[in-house]
């Protein structure tokens, strides 16, 4: 019976989870510096605009919102599975892509990229731009993983891996700011942080990147559950860890790279959502906690969204600003209770 009601309660919260994306999905379409009423909305949904009005609030919806609340909702779910993946592979619950420097090492490369391709007059493609960032975030990862050869401590190594991350930022402000190309104002808003200026073309590449991304660490939930009941145990189950980690070492470095490559840095949501599940769904199996990270980053990252661009319109607040503001309590309340618990 007792396994019956955490079923159903699990089955409660994911039913939550999903009306919040709904919801969050109907407020970013409708509200913005051009209010578009909900009726509209499904009217350019379901059969498109003639003229006059409805094709500006149809070019608004369908080119503007549309992609970027994609990109927002795909980009969010991403880096709270890339957390959750992290948290598992160092046993830590305060690690993350961005807590551990990997997304600013993947920025690091791509604002390389970026003015590289600008300076023998070239923009970079989406690949290419996921390509950089992906190679970024495998060289900061390969950092973290010589220093924990070093140190057992893992407060030693999550310090180390902000040490790592002002390092990078550091190197990418200096870029941005002797940058001599007049595009570069947009690689300026990009290292902020920003889901502005995302289209279909960008869509594109983020869903099919973030799916198959996503499937690979759901693949990955059963070794993971025995690999969290001890190494002693996987291993008596037949676990290859060596296989195990290296999958989570690449899958979580391609998930964070395809958000700093389309949205750049993202703070705490990776480290704030995987805690937050947790205690909602009280478990800690991933079978569970990655669809269930994945449908609450996008809450999350949505709504942020939607704070960022509106909050003090038409002035527009980046990402890492906002997730910062709701997520950083989290992480703090996170390290008082584990230090209760010590």
């Amino acid at each position: 019976m007792g396994k019956k009601s955490r079923q159903r309660g699990r089955s409660v919260w994911f039913l939550f989870l999903a009306a919040l994306l709904l919801l969050s999905i109907a407020m970013n379409l409708c509200i913005g510096s051009v209010e578009v009423p909900p009726g509209k909305v499904l009217g350019i949904l379901m059969q498109g605009a003639s003229g006059g009005d409805d094709a500006m609030a149809s070019q608004i919806i369908r080119e503007l919102r549309m992609p970027r609340l994609i990109a927002a909702a795909m980009l969010g779910g991403a880096l709270a599975v890339s957390g959750f993946l992290l948290q598992t592979f160092f046993s830590n619950p305060i690690a993350g892509p961005f807590v551990l420097g990997i997304s600013s090492g993947a920025k690091l490369f791509v604002a390389l990229a970026m003015i590289g391709g600008l300076r023998f007059g070239r923009l970079l493609s989406s690949g290419e731009m996921v390509l950089s960032a992906f190679l970024g975030a495998m060289c900061s990862m390969g950092f973290i993983m010589l220093l924990a050869r070093q140190t057992e401590r893992m407060s030693a190594l999550v310090i180390c891996g902000i040490m790592i991350g002002y390092i990078c930022s550091a190197a990418t402000d200096f870029l941005v700011t002797f940058a001599d190309d007049a595009n570069i104002v947009n690689l300026h808003n990009w290292s902020k942080g920003s889901f502005s200026g995302i289209g279909w073309d960008k869509v594109a590449w983020i869903v099919p990147v973030v799916v198959v991304s996503w499937a690979a660490a759901f693949l990955l939930s059963k070794p993971m559950g025995a690999l969290l009941m001890g190494e002693g145990f996987a291993r008596n189950v037949g676990v290859d860890l060596r296989f195990l980690r290296i999958c989570l070492v690449l899958v979580s470095s391609i998930l964070s790279a395809c958000v700093t490559a389309f949205a750049g840095p993202i703070s705490f949501l990776g480290v704030a959502v995987p805690q937050l599940m947790k205690r909602m769904f009280a478990t800690a199996k991933p079978i569970i906690l990655i669809p269930a990270c994945f449908l609450g980053g996008g809450v999350f990252c949505l709504f942020c969204d939607l704070l960022a661009r509106t909050l003090f319109a038409p002035t527009e607040l980046s990402i890492s600003t906002v997730t910062a503001f709701f997520g950083a309590p989290v992480v703090i309340w996170v390290l008082v209770h584990r230090t209760g618990d010590a």
